[in-house]
């Protein structure tokens, strides 16, 4: 996350990272996911080009610092991988992937679910909508990945201004979201993939999975904000 602080302990509960068995036999952080229930995790489907055997993985739930897990960590294997079928690499088009947990995630404040987006959009009063994301991704377009869990505010960016020919023009699709700051300066990056753009609604006091993190170009730069699945219109999918 560019731009973003330490979150605070247990503050995104649905959090994961998912770690890759390495050749000297211990996990590697390799993507963010979210947990939408006891034994569902969604990501990005390009998280998985390439290693999409489940015995590879592992997710490890609430956990904050990487490096130092907590009594309220636990590290689950995968059952199943399953990939949006319409996702093709180069168009970075449907990047959704779902993860089974190969057994269920015991709830509790350091493990929560998210809830998905609700078929009818929420209504959102101006200045009623504050949308988050985090990640143990790069810290800096060419830095260091973070071992404690960063977070960052990020505005919703109109897809009108998105899709200009100076930002992405034609790349961004009714399927995506961008998110971030006018000016730059706030997103996410290498290692954020597959992680929460969650935002909250006052009406009804909880967390929305709006988007999960998928593409950029570099990290941070002005013009080209961080570009989100748009989860509400894989509701039928997942």
């Amino acid at each position: 996350i560019i731009g973003g602080h330490d979150a605070p302990t247990g503050a995104w509960p649905w959090s994961a990272s998912l770690q890759v068995r390495q050749a000297n036999g211990y996990f590697a952080h390799i993507c963010g996911g979210v947990l939408i229930d006891e034994r569902s995790v969604l990501t990005a489907a390009h998280c998985v080009t390439g290693r999409t055997l489940p015995h590879l993985w592992q997710a490890v739930l609430g956990v904050h610092n990487l490096y130092q897990p907590s009594r309220h960590t636990v590290s689950l294997r995968i059952r199943r991988i399953a990939v949006h079928p319409g996702f093709e690499q180069d168009e970075v088009e449907n990047d959704l992937a779902f993860f089974e947990l190969a057994s269920a995630a015991r709830l509790s404040a350091y493990i929560q679910p998210i809830c998905l987006p609700p078929a009818q959009p929420l209504p959102t009063p101006q200045n009623q909508t504050w949308c988050f994301i985090s990640g143990w991704g790069l810290t800096e377009e060419k830095g260091q990945g973070s071992a404690v869990l960063k977070e960052a505010q990020v505005e919703i960016i109109p897809l009108s201004i998105c899709k200009q020919s100076s930002s992405y023009g034609r790349v961004v699709t009714t399927n995506m979201i961008c998110a971030g700051s006018p000016m730059g300066g706030v997103d996410s990056c290498l290692g954020d993939s597959g992680g929460p753009l969650a935002c909250y609604h006052a009406s009804t006091d909880r967390f929305y999975l709006m988007g999960i993190t998928s593409f950029g170009v570099g990290c941070g730069r002005q013009r080209f904000p961080g570009v989100y699945v748009r989860v509400s219109q894989y509701r039928k999918w997942i």
